[in-house]
C-alpha cells in the first residue's frame, strides 16, 4: 500500500502479483466496455456478477453466493505474503473483506457512479453510523501535533445519530469542533465557518426528518476551493433519485439499511467515493482510492465489517431500487398533498410540494434515473423520495394522540421500508440531542415523520384520516 508497507518480493510472489494484475485489467476492461454501457436497472440487477463468474467459480449459481467463512486459505506462503501486503486482491479475513461484500460494494460503486465520467469505489460497513465514522475519521487524523486544532463544517439538519456522533463522540470526547450550518442553502454561512483547520464539509440531503436541502455543486465548489472534500449523506434519495458524486461531491454515505434495503431484514451501510478526491490531508493512498484505503487500513483495525449474509440480502433488495423509489415517491406525494390541506395539520414538509421552500432547488437535483429511457415516462421526471414530515395542531399532546391512533402505519424509528412507518423524532431519533439541539435542527415536539411505503396510498390516507379524526 505504501513505502512503509513494502516487503521483499520473491519470484513466487511476483507470479501471483502478475497473474492478479491481468485479472484486474480484464475486470476493468469489462466495466469500461460493457457494464458502463448498461442502463441503471441492469447494473442494479447484475452488478459485476457475470455468467462467467457463475460457471467458472460457483457451479452455475445465478445469484451471488454467500461466503460463510471467517477467513481465506492460500496456496502457499508466497500467495499469503502477497495478499497480506495487499499486493493482490484478497479477503484473507471477513473482518476486512469477504467475496459476498465485494459484490455488494461493486454494485453500489457503480450505482452511485452512474453517469459520472470518473471512477468510484465502495467500502461496506455494518451500519449507516459505521459508514459515517468510516467517511470522516481519516480526515481528522493528527498531522503535525496532537494539540493541533481540527474542525469540520456540517449541516445541523441531519439524523439524530449523526448529530450525536459529531457533537458528543467528536466534539465533547475528542475536542474536534463541529461547526453547524443552520441554513444549508446559504453559501455564505458555509464559507464563513471554514478556516485553515477545517478538514471537510458534510451535508445530509434530503435531511431526516426536516427535508433540508442544499446546492451540491456550489457547496462542492466551495469545498474544493479550500482543498477540502465534500461528504454527502444521500440515504433518503438513494442513487435512483440523486447521485451527489455526479455533482461534485467526493464521498457519499449510505445507510443501506433504509431505502436501498427496503425489506428491513437487517442493518448495513456503505461509503462510496470517487477516485482522486480532494483533501488537504497529506496521504496519497487516501486521495487515490479512498474506499480501498479505509477498508484495508482504518477499518481493518476498527472492524466495522458487514456480514456476508446481510451483504447478499441487501444486494438482492437493491436490484429493484429504481422502481421502488418511483412507486414510493408517487405514493408519498399523494399523501403529502392530502395532509397539506387537512384542518388538523399545522404544516407539511415534503420536497415534492410546490409550496416547500426547497422545492425548486430539489427539482434541479432529484430525478428518477433513466425515466427518459422508460417506455412509461419517455421523458425526465422529478421524484422526491418517500420521506416526509408533518406537524399536528395542538402541540405535543395532540401529536401523540394522532400517533397512537395509527392502525396500518407502523410506529417505529425505522424508515425506507416497503411498509409505511412513522415516528415522533423529538421522543425517538432526535431525543438524545436535547431541546437546544432539536431547536438548532428545526425539530418541534409536534412533528411526525412519515415514511410512505409501497401500499396503495388511499389506504395510508384512510389510516391518517381516522387517526386525526380520533385525536379530538
Amino acid at each position: 500500500m505504501s513505502a512503509k508497507d513494502e516487503v521483499n518480493i520473491t519470484r513466487g510472489m511476483q507470479n501471483y502479483i502478475d497473474t492478479n494484475a491481468e485479472y484486474l485489467a480484464k475486470r476493468q476492461e469489462y466495466i469500461e466496455k460493457t457494464v458502463k454501457n448498461w442502463k441503471f436497472d441492469t447494473i442494479a440487477v447484475h452488478g459485476l456478477y457475470s455468467v462467467t463468474d457463475a460457471l467458472e467459480d460457483y457451479q452455475g449459481a445465478i445469484i451471488e453466493p454467500i461466503f460463510m467463512s471467517s477467513s481465506q486459505a492460500y496456496r502457499d506462503s508466497d500467495e499469503m505474503a502477497a495478499a497480506l501486503a495487499y499486493k493482490i486482491p484478497t479477503w484473507c479475513y471477513s473482518r476486512i473483506a469477504n467475496p459476498s461484500t465485494y459484490y455488494y460494494e461493486w454494485t453500489l460503486a457503480l450505482l452511485e457512479g452512474y453517469g459520472f465520467e470518473g471512477t468510484t469505489s465502495c467500502c461496506s460497513t455494518s451500519s449507516g453510523m459505521a459508514a459515517i465514522m468510516t467517511a470522516v475519521q481519516p480526515f481528522l487524523q493528527v498531522q503535525n501535533s496532537v494539540t493541533e486544532e481540527r474542525n469540520f463544517v456540517a449541516t445541523a439538519q441531519c439524523y439524530g445519530g449523526t448529530f450525536q456522533q459529531f457533537s458528543v463522540r467528536l466534539m465533547q470526547e475528542r475536542g474536534i469542533e463541529c461547526r453547524w450550518v443552520k441554513d444549508a442553502t446559504n453559501l455564505d454561512e458555509w464559507a464563513e465557518k471554514i478556516d485553515n483547520n477545517t478538514r471537510f464539509l458534510y451535508g445530509e440531503l434530503p435531511s431526516n426528518p426536516q427535508l433540508g436541502f442544499f446546492d451540491i455543486e456550489k457547496v462542492a465548489d466551495l469545498a474544493h476551493s479550500h482543498n477540502l472534500p465534500l461528504i454527502c449523506d444521500s440515504t433518503v434519495a438513494t442513487p435512483a433519485l440523486l447521485r451527489p458524486i455526479c455533482h461534485g461531491a467526493d464521498i457519499v454515505v449510505q445507510s443501506v439499511t433504509k431505502s436501498l434495503a427496503s425489506s428491513g431484514f437487517g442493518i448495513c451501510g456503505a461509503v462510496i467515493a470517487r477516485k482522486n478526491l480532494v483533501t488537504n490531508i497529506d496521504d496519497e493512498q487516501l486521495k487515490e482510492d479512498f474506499s480501498l484505503s479505509v477498508k484495508y487500513l482504518q477499518n481493518r483495525d476498527f472492524g466495522p465489517n458487514l456480514h456476508p449474509v446481510q451483504a447478499i440480502m441487501a444486494l438482492n433488495d437493491m436490484r429493484t431500487i429504481r422502481s421502488k423509489m418511483d412507486l414510493m415517491s408517487r405514493n408519498t406525494e399523494k399523501v403529502a398533498a392530502y395532509l397539506d390541506t387537512h384542518p388538523k395539520v399545522e404544516s407539511v414538509d415534503y420536497l415534492g410540494l410546490k409550496n416547500h421552500p426547497h422545492h425548486e432547488l430539489a427539482s434541479r437535483y432529484m430525478w428518477l434515473v433513466d425515466a427518459e429511457h422508460d417506455d412509461f415516462y419517455r421523458k425526465p421526471v422529478n421524484r422526491y423520495g418517500h420521506l416526509m414530515s408533518f406537524c399536528v395542531k395542538g402541540g405535543a399532546t395532540a401529536t401523540r394522540k394522532v400517533f397512537d391512533n395509527l392502525e396500518r402505519i407502523w410506529r417505529a424509528t425505522d424508515l425506507g421500508r416497503i411498509k409505511s412507518v412513522a415516528t415522533i423524532p423529538a421522543i425517538s431519533t432526535h431525543q438524545q440531542q436535547g431541546e437546544e439541539g432539536r431547536s438548532l435542527a428545526g425539530i418541534p415536539a409536534n412533528m411526525i415523520r412519515l415514511c410512505v411505503g409501497g401500499e396503495h396510498p388511499d389506504d395510508i390516507i384512510a389510516d391518517l384520516e381516522q387517526a386525526l379524526k380520533r385525536s379530538g
